[in-house]
């Protein structure tokens, strides 16, 4: 089960969690284990070893993934929250569609 209807670059609301009604937009989709990284959204702090290019070291604050279950597209088109059917188009390509005002998102 390695299909999402989730891509890097869409617009995404976070359903629940701490961040939860957030908006923002998706970083990485990682399909294998069902997650996305969202921007701004599931930060945690991550201790960093001093290396040569930060000899310091320390704490940075980066996101985590979170389980794509708990993320919900948002339409470009009706700009409101939705779910995802798919669609073959005359050139037979493979195409998202809203369920709410069944225009296509890509």
């Amino acid at each position: 089960m390695n299909s999402m209807n989730i891509k890097k670059g869409d617009k995404v609301k976070v359903l629940s969690g701490k961040d939860k009604g957030k908006e923002s937009t998706v970083l990485r989709a990682l399909p294998q284990k069902q997650r996305v990284v969202v921007e701004k959204v599931g930060v945690v702090k991550k201790a960093l070893r001093p290396t040569q290019q930060n000899p310091q070291g320390g704490i940075a604050s980066v996101e985590a993934p979170i389980h794509v279950s708990n993320v919900m597209l948002v339409c470009p088109a009706c700009k409101q929250p939705t779910r995802v059917s798919k669609r073959f188009t005359d050139e037979g390509k493979k195409v998202r569609v809203c369920k709410k005002c069944g225009k296509d998102i890509d």
